[in-house]
């Protein structure tokens, strides 16, 4: 990835021109060839040759006729690399590290990826600005510490991608504390929160990791084969999320598979009065969970845990005190009202 091309000087060196040029036309908007020229300091005749090269690299420059004639860049059937000033860079950044840190539904593990390649190019000028920008606000998220810091998501993604071998501090759920060094095979989100899954080389097995309860991950440079996960990655992590301290959630929505987010489609059924019922295992806190179940959008009704009803009903009982009338959260409030426990 390059910045911003207008520092480039070298209006004589093709490439530099070309880089130049690239950038402006990914400015939203229609360039007048002459301007173009006055801005690159080149003739017209030039600007249509380097719109051309432009084209055959794959770039769709498209052009209007006329008098003074213009090009824009338009969607194309792939999409070429960007062009990035520094403003932009920095803004994509914190809105990636956002996405990744707090494990955003749906776009979490794209978010991780996206941030890595963008960090490994970053000048360390504007990796100050990101961290700064960074320290300056909070999210408001789950009450439970379960953030992470995104340089801990992009050096585990780093090392996956090497593949490379990775040391960091550990903290246990009893609060125990220990140093690993591992062979990472592949970072999984859960929505809530995030997994490294790796192999031990200390212990000499499979693990999985919180990654909030990581610190001072580094890539050791050590280079490795990959070895065969005896199972898909997300079913290890539910596996060792069932050995954790989880519990068995129940719900009714009164909607079908299809209105329901994915992380619930998967145990999804018929309901045998309608609706749809979903049953899986959970470790989060009844109330982040409530919340999440109300951000659905769909009425539901709690079978257990009697817990979960509990924080439901307080839920939809705040919400309406708020003055949110029948928004989701009220709806899913009062329609956990049935819950039993059975």
């Amino acid at each position: 990835m390059s910045y911003f091309a207008g520092n480039l000087v070298r209006m004589t060196d093709t490439p530099a021109r070309l880089l130049s040029l690239l950038s402006l036309l990914q400015t939203p908007r229609e360039w007048p060839g002459s301007e173009l020229a006055e801005r690159l300091r080149v003739s017209s005749r030039t600007i249509r040759r380097d719109i051309e090269r432009l084209r055959d690299l794959g770039y769709p420059v498209e052009a209007t006729l006329g008098a003074e004639g213009g090009y824009r860049l338009v969607a194309g059937a792939a999409m070429p690399p960007l062009l990035l000033d520094d403003e932009e860079a920095v803004a994509i950044a914190v809105g990636l590290r956002a996405g990744a840190g707090h494990a955003i539904e749906g776009v979490e593990e794209a978010s991780v990826r996206a941030l890595a390649k963008l960090e490994q190019v970053l000048p360390s000028r504007l990796r100050r600005r990101v961290g700064a920008l960074q320290s300056a606000t909070t999210a408001l998220t789950r009450g439970d510490g379960a953030s992470v810091d995104p340089r801990t998501l992009t050096t585990m993604a780093s090392a996956v991608a090497g593949p490379e071998r990775l040391r960091f501090a550990y903290r246990a759920g009893d609060g125990a504390r220990s140093r690993r060094l591992v062979e990472p095979y592949r970072l999984v989100s859960t929505g809530s929160r995030w997994y490294l899954v790796a192999y031990d080389l200390e212990r000499e097995d499979w693990r999985t990791f919180r990654v909030d309860r990581v610190a001072e991950a580094f890539a050791t440079g050590a280079r490795f084969a990959p070895r065969e996960l005896p199972m898909d990655p997300r079913e290890f992590v539910r596996g060792g999320l069932r050995g954790a301290q989880t519990y068995p959630v129940e719900v009714t929505f009164a909607a079908g598979p299809a209105e329901l987010p994915a992380w619930l489609r998967a145990s999804a059924v018929p309901a045998a009065d309608a609706g749809t019922r979903v049953r899986f295992e959970s470790a989060d806190a009844p109330e982040w969970l409530a919340a999440r179940l109300a951000l659905t959008g769909v009425p539901f009704t709690v079978h257990t845990p009697p817990a979960l009803s509990t924080a439901a009903h307080a839920l939809g009982t705040r919400l309406t005190a708020s003055g949110t009338g029948s928004g989701t959260g009220a709806d899913a409030g009062t329609g956990t009202g049935t819950g039993t426990g059975t």
